[in-house]
């Protein structure tokens, strides 16, 4: 298992619908995508994202269910691995 990151950009204030092709475009197992709190058009975003991802049969899980604590190595872009 590995855990990839997605940033929405969503902070260069792109319209909702840039920020949702980016983040459904960019989905994979795993993923955590990032976002900013006072990101203008994120919340207008946010249901299309939320409804698209479901869709495409991803669900939506704590972060403690994604990080791991032991046995993993960082690869050189960030990702996060298991080593045993």
């Amino acid at each position: 298992m590995f855990v990839s990151h997605n940033d929405s950009l969503d902070w260069k204030d792109l319209t909702a619908k840039e920020i949702t092709k980016r983040v459904t475009d960019k989905a994979a197992p795993g993923g955590i995508v990032l976002f900013h709190n006072a990101a203008l058009h994120t919340p207008e975003a946010l249901p299309e994202i939320i409804e698209k991802l479901q869709e495409d049969g991803y669900c939506f899980v704590p972060i403690s269910e994604l990080i791991l604590t032991e046995n993993y190595a960082i690869d050189h872009t960030g990702k996060q691995y298991s080593v045993s």
